[in-house]
């Protein structure tokens, strides 16, 4: 092994290790193993850029923006309208939830398609009076299955495709990966409705009317000559105790007391850090003579206002620059936290939730964590559920703007029928002069966007919004250190090693690891990322066995693409991890057999279709 192979599998090692390690975001670690892969002359400095004007990264642009189309056009809630069974079993519903999920997937983004039906999956779950995880996860890994389906339903898809045309000279066209993909995806949808939902863990007794996100954390202020005021924690825990809610931490002036004695007494002004089911909140706070703390601003001490930050002091100044409506219409929706949200690290305090968006941040719901730091300096993290309180139009207004899902039934609705006719024609067009061979994927798609703008079909102003900039980034960094383990001889090494070990030699086999390896990877790495990195040991592979090279990009594009272990192998595993109340260890129930059965059929189906 030569000292470049050394240094670039190294490279490749150390980032793996940080993508597992998950304290830094994936665009900046990609970002770290180009630079590095520069300053060690693995890679010209020229040519150090060169990914970010790659045709598939070009191409995932346009997707996202022509998502983000779809999505606001109103053009899937006709879809969903026409396509879910108004009145059916669980099964059936199931399965055609989980199916259009799949179809929306394969020509637009994963996320976008999950966010756009998470609504309807939590009204389907009221109906069927099943928890909101059984019909969440099904979507979730329904919608992942359908972007192997087609080039550009899924970055790994137009990953493999740029190998491949740097190999032979011409990538995959849109529906090559059909054949292996619609098999697996089809087998996969049709095994979670059938059986599949049933192994997810049920976090919440059927027939609920609310969704099982887990307890919130919320502060309510102790109302001076109140009920609670002179009271012991010890008997105002004892009256919580009746609504299965608990007091976790005291907030006094500038002291917060993560475990208070149960002997303290509480006076007015005092601020509880309370955890209840969302459902108890309003009769729980009434009957103890509280009042949740964001609700009543004006109420907040002077020792407090003068510890806070200027830009709190603005925070804090009801009714000041409000944009809700009227304060009839004043409601209590849950917004889950999208994996790419504009919120993520940030606080309440912050983002001035208040002062510039008119509404108030009540509480949040965070999976296995209990804090007991005030609810506005709190950072927001990917699958948090906060709930938010305002006009519906403020709500959705920051909804839209920050990357996060409403958990609230909502009508369907076309916002704009002839922009929904538009949006879908301009994206079939493009479709099919890809498909056809009439202009190159890129050039098609970047088309169709221009001409969405320039229609206003998309608004010009949230073009740029609508794409998802640490996929770009770490698609355009990987693409150059992925070229450098080719151009080293790295990949030849690592295939080497592969076909030793476990393959002996035999095709077949070589072809079961390199799915299997992918995999795993993908459960843990992000696909575009996992993709970028398995395809030259799938090239490298395929010429030392002397097979088709096709077969083993096949492989990597399925096995990328099936992340369906942990929370964190996919954005829509995250996505639904509040929503379902789920734990790390739930997702495996159903995507440890979803995978086997992926490898059991997806080794045939490459096979068949791409012979060796």
């Amino acid at each position: 092994m030569t000292f470049d192979q050394l240094i670039i599998i190294a490279i490749l090692t150390a980032t793996a290790g940080l993508f597992l390690w998950g304290r830094w975001r994936h665009d900046l670690v990609a970002m770290g193993a180009l630079l590095a892969c520069v300053l060690a002359g693995l890679l010209p400095a020229a040519d150090a850029f060169a990914g970010f004007g790659h045709p598939a990264v070009v191409t995932v642009v346009c997707v996202l923006i022509l998502s983000r189309g779809l999505q606001t056009s109103g053009a899937i809630d006709v879809a969903t309208k026409f396509v879910l069974p108004a009145s059916a079993g669980p099964t059936l519903t199931i399965g055609a939830l989980t199916g259009l999920g799949a179809f929306l997937s394969a020509f637009m983004n994963n996320v976008g398609a999950l966010a756009l039906l998470m609504p309807v999956a939590i009204q389907i779950a009221g109906k069927q009076k099943l928890p909101p995880g059984r019909v969440l996860m099904p979507l979730a890994f329904g919608s992942i299955l359908g972007g192997m389906t087609t080039l550009i339903g899924t970055p790994p898809n137009l990953i493999v495709s740029s190998f491949r045309a740097g190999e032979v000279g011409g990538g995959f066209s849109m529906f090559d990966f059909s054949p292996v993909g619609a098999t697996v995806a089809v087998a996969g949808v049709c095994f979670v409705a059938l059986l599949g939902w049933r192994l997810v863990p049920a976090r919440e007794p059927s027939g609920a009317k609310g969704f099982d996100i887990g307890a919130y954390l919320t502060e309510a202020r102790v109302i001076a000559d109140g009920k609670s005021d002179g009271k012991s924690l010890r008997e105002v825990g004892e009256s919580l105790s009746e609504a299965d809610a608990q007091v976790v931490g005291l907030v006094r002036g500038r002291f917060r007391v993560a475990v208070p004695d149960p002997r303290e007494i509480v006076r007015g002004g005092d601020i509880l850090i309370i955890e209840a089911e969302p459902r108890a909140l309003t009769s729980l706070l009434t009957g103890l003579g509280l009042k949740l703390e964001e609700a009543v601003p004006h109420d907040r001490p002077a020792d407090e206002a003068q510890s806070a930050n200027a830009g709190a002091g603005d925070e804090d100044k009801a009714g000041e620059g409000k944009k809700g409506g009227d304060a009839n219409e004043i409601a209590l929706i849950e917004l889950a936290v999208r994996p790419d949200a504009f919120v993520i690290g940030r606080t309440a305090r912050e983002l001035r939730l208040r002062t510039r968006h008119g509404i108030n941040f009540l509480a949040f719901s965070r999976q296995g964590r209990r804090s007991v730091r005030r609810l506005r300096s709190t950072p927001i993290q990917a699958g948090d559920v906060l709930l938010m309180q305002g006009s519906p139009e403020a709500v959705m207004g920051f909804a839209n703007d920050f990357g996060c899902v409403p958990l609230a039934a909502r009508s369907i609705r076309i916002p704009d029928k002839g922009r929904a006719i538009a949006t879908a024609a301009i994206m079939g067009g493009a479709v099919a002069l890809s498909a056809f061979g009439v202009l190159s994927t890129a050039i098609a798609f970047a088309g169709a966007v221009l001409l969405c703008a320039a229609l206003r079909v998309i608004s010009p102003r949230t073009v740029y919004d609508a794409v998802d900039w640490p996929v770009i980034v770490l698609l355009g960094a990987l693409i150059p250190v992925a070229g450098a383990m080719e151009s080293t001889g790295a990949a030849d090494v690592v295939a080497q090693g592969l076909l030793a070990t476990f393959a002996h030699g035999n095709a077949i086999a070589a072809l079961a690891v390199l799915l299997v390896v992918t995999m795993t990877l993908s459960d843990f790495m992000n696909n575009a990322a996992t993709a970028a990195v398995m395809c030259p040991i799938a090239l490298s592979t395929a010429h030392q066995l002397g097979v088709n090279a096709d077969a083993f990009l096949m492989a990597v594009a399925v096995g990328a693409s099936c992340a369906f272990l942990t929370p964190i192998g996919h954005q829509n595993n995250t996505l639904i991890l509040g929503p379902g109340g789920f734990r790390f260890g739930d997702y495996w129930r159903l995507g440890l057999p979803l995978e086997l059965l992926i490898v059991a059929l997806g080794v045939p189906a490459i096979l068949m279709f791409w012979p060796l």
